[in-house]
Formats: C-alpha cells, sequence, structure tokens
C-alpha cells in the first residue's frame, strides 16, 4: 500500500521562470537515470526479494525515489511558468507549450519518452544491488552536471538536496550488499583456475593490473563479516 504525503519531502522554489533550464531539468524526470527509472527499478526488483530486511529497503527507497520525482516535476512545472511560449522551448519542453499544457511530460531532455528498458533487474540480489549502487551514482553526477549550469539559487538548493538523497540511497545500497555473502552469483567467487588467469593484452605491458588473489567484491574492509540470504 502507498500513500501520499501533500507536502513535498523538501521545499521546492525557483527565483524565476527559465524554459531552457526546465528542458533540462527534464532529464532527471523521465530520462534514463532520473527518479521515475529508479523508483521502477527498486519496485520492480522487491517483487522477488525474500529478506524483509531488503525488501522493505529497496520498497522505502523506491517510494522516497516517487518523492522527487514529485519534486523534479514541480521544478520543472515553475521553471516553464504560466505563459505558452514555444518559441523559446528547447526540445525538451517544447512538447509542454504545444500539446500538454505546461504538464510536465515523462520526458529526458532530448525529448525521448521514458520507457521500461531503462529498468535492470536480474532476480540476483548482489547484481540487482550492484546495478542500484551505479544507479545512484550516475543519478548523482547527472544532478552535479545540472547544478554546475545554473545560478537560480532555489533551483541549486533543490538539486543539492536531491543529489545528497542519491548519496545517503548509495550508502545504503552498499550497506545491504555487505550483507551478502556466498548466496546467488557471489557462490564460489574465485576459487576455479580460469577464474584466476588474467590476460596482459597491453601493449608494452609495463602498468599490466596483476590480482593474485581474487576475493568478492565488497565496499567494506577484507574482514567484514556477512550473512547468508
Amino acid at each position: 500500500m502507498f500513500k501520499h504525503d501533500k507536502a513535498l519531502l523538501h521545499e521546492v522554489k525557483v527565483d524565476g521562470p527559465n524554459i531552457m533550464y526546465a528542458s533540462m531539468m527534464q532529464e532527471q524526470l523521465g530520462g534514463p537515470h532520473g527518479e521515475l527509472k529508479a523508483a521502477m527499478q527498486y519496485l520492480s526488483q522487491s517483487l522477488r526479494i525474500k529478506d524483509p530486511e531488503i525488501k522493505d529497503l529497496f520498497l522505502d527507497i523506491a517510494s522516497e525515489e516517487l518523492s522527487h520525482m514529485e519534486m523534479v516535476a514541480t521544478t520543472v512545472n515553475l521553471l516553464n511558468g504560466h505563459v505558452l511560449d514555444a518559441k523559446d522551448a528547447t526540445v525538451g519542453t517544447i512538447q509542454a507549450h504545444v500539446s500538454t499544457g505546461l504538464t510536465p511530460g515523462l520526458t529526458s531532455a532530448s525529448g525521448q519518452y521514458w520507457t521500461a528498458a531503462y529498468i535492470e533487474e536480474t532476480g540476483d540480489l548482489a547484481a540487482d544491488i550492484l546495478s542500484n549502487i551505479a544507479a545512484e551514482q550516475r543519478a548523482k553526477v547527472v544532478y552535479q552536471y545540472l547544478y554546475r549550469q545554473i545560478t537560480d539559487k532555489g533551483v541549486r538548493e533543490t538539486i543539492d538536496f536531491l543529489l545528497n538523497r542519491e548519496e545517503a540511497h548509495n550508502t545504503m545500497f552498499r550497506e545491504a550488499f555487505n550483507r551478502l555473502q556466498d548466496t546467488g552469483s557471489l557462490k564460489d567467487w574465485g576459487i576455479t583456475k580460469d577464474s584466476k588467469l588474467y590476460f596482459n593484452l597491453s601493449t608494452p605491458g609495463d602498468q599490466f593490473f596483476n590480482a593474485n588473489n581474487p576475493q568478492p567484491p565488497s565496499f567494506n574492509s577484507p574482514n567484514t563479516t556477512g550473512t547468508k540470504m
């Protein structure tokens, strides 16, 4: 069950309309690294998870991503203003001025419609968590790019909040990954002869990266203890 709280997760405001930047913000609404993608990915992944704590984590973060989506859409609304002005709109928001009556569409900054093809889900908890860590990192990078290209104080404050929430989600997914041990695709990590064979295919090969003792990936120190799931 989901509930809607009428209050935004964090106050959204802008110094004034900025149609061009509204187009740029669309990237985090309907783009491949945006908030809708994150919410739908974590929600769909959660449907198969058996561990109750990990399942709750995925659902909690998915729910927050929907609130982030609401914040981004509100920001786009404010930046679009209240006057239809397609002549000053760019690719990502021109549709808002000619067909949706300024309603933010589920598109990227280039006007490409959101698609479920953005979603990564494998049914393997380790693989899915690693996908989510990467997703949070990419979203953070996009927000950093957006932050550098706007001087509007209100927009910057919103982006700063959202960027830091992505960092919090990244940390939580990393903690969840550290709880996994000898499960799914992490079973029997690096024990066969072929898994320890590395090719030096660079010429010259002075800088070859050598891994003599492969270990399961972890975001903590080597003596981290995990729990089987």
